[in-house]
């Protein structure tokens, strides 16, 4: 049988694929339920700085003190994903290394970034951070205070050694190893938030078109280091949520004007190194779909079921020749840990994007909540297996 960097590799190439892959993302609370109900712990040796794990909560935190910690065994190793993901770990803050604590209680904390927007984080449960207050609220702010910082390469910003430790067991084992990392839409969001870049969009596109044009130079130099040092990838996750329950944040005219052509020229740069690139995009994606295939992205996950007209049936036969897809299976299924019902929808599902001729990665629409319980996701996986050969 081919191993899981051939399978995958195939599948987003549009060969013929021996079965169906495997990947998820369980939350950092589904582990620390699931290390209560049986999953499996490992030890590994921490320098003082280096994150360790928090069995309390599932948290990664520095360690202070050198020495052995108990840490979940990774799921992609437990579960045996055929994708695994190797970082990488570059600071794109205009402000490198700069994070101020503005506001903290026992249940969160609120912290400025380097582009002077200040996130609230939950500490001991995951979540996307609410977004509080931003002081890139115009061009002039972001050409005075952040553009400059963005020109010069610094390679302070990668962490080279950290890449290189994750990266060696995952091909080792054979796995498909990616870079994965968000891009100019989620950096919008982070740097000057949902109303500035709303209103820009609109009021300024040669400002949009700026930001833009600076990252792209910017990815392109440091994925391109990233390469030379660490080690050619498998591919690339590019990780952008474009739209919530209902549609896209913006206009399908928007996003052709002023961000899918740094999408398909970030697309063609890793196409250079002949990597695949997968889009991820929570929300509706629907009227994108388009766009997504046009810009030259080989996957897309997850395909969230519960967002308006994401029914990967639909979206196999309309475009199965075209791009290959990551996920697309309803979470809710999981949490009912309901054996009949996990059976049922499982197979339906494999069964029915098989029939379709899609290419496909089994996973969740989202990610794994800890309403999901370890041995509820062990027989949806036993599932998945009776179903994965084409």
């Amino acid at each position: 049988m081919d191993t899981s960097r051939e399978t995958v590799d195939n599948l987003l190439r549009g060969r013929k694929a021996e079965r169906v892959a495997l990947m998820d993302s369980p939350w950092g609370d589904a582990l620390a339920d699931w290390v209560r109900q049986g999953y499996p712990l490992r030890k590994d040796y921490k320098e003082v700085g280096e994150d360790r794990w928090r069995r309390e909560d599932g948290r990664w935190i520095e360690a202070e003190v050198a020495g052995e910690y108990e840490e979940p065994v990774p799921p992609w190793e437990h579960f045996g994903y055929d994708m695994v993901g190797i970082g990488p770990w570059l600071d794109v803050m205009p402000l490198r290394d700069y994070e101020e604590v503005v506001e903290e209680t026992d249940q969160w904390e609120a912290k400025r970034n380097g582009a002077g927007a200040v996130l609230k984080y939950w500490k001991h449960k995951s979540g996307t951070p609410e977004h509080i207050d931003f002081r890139m609220t115009s061009r002039e702010v972001w050409e005075r205070d952040y553009r400059s910082a963005l020109l010069e390469f610094d390679p302070l910003r990668v962490d080279i050694k950290e890449m290189r430790k994750n990266i060696t067991p995952a091909v080792a084992a054979q796995k498909w190893v990616h870079f994965g990392h968000m891009f100019i839409w989620e950096l919008m969001r982070q740097s000057m938030g949902d109303v500035t870049l709303y209103e820009s969009l609109l009021l300024d596109p040669e400002w949009v078109h700026d930001y833009n044009r600076v990252y792209t130079d910017f990815y392109k130099r440091y994925f391109a280091y990233m390469i030379e040092q660490a080690g050619k990838p498998n591919g690339v996750w590019l990780y952008e949520d474009l739209g919530y329950k209902n549609g896209l944040f913006a206009s399908p005219k928007i996003l052709e004007e002023l961000i899918f052509p740094y999408y398909k020229e970030m697309v063609d740069f890793f196409h250079s190194y002949d990597l695949p690139v997968i889009l991820h995009s929570c929300g509706s994606t629907a009227a994108a779909l388009p766009l997504i295939i046009a810009a030259g992205f080989d996957g897309l996950n997850p395909m969230e079921h519960k967002a308006l007209n994401n029914d990967p049936f639909v979206f196999a036969e309309k475009y199965g020749d075209r791009i290959a897809f990551v996920g697309g299976l309803d979470t809710r299924v999981f949490e009912t840990n309901d054996r009949d019902i996990i059976r049922r929808e499982v197979s339906a599902y494999i069964e029915g994007m098989k029939a379709r001729g899609a290419r496909l990665v089994f996973a969740s629409d989202h990610s794994i909540s800890p309403n999901t319980r370890y041995e509820s996701y062990r027989y949806a996986l036993d599932v998945y297996r009776e179903h994965m050969m084409y």
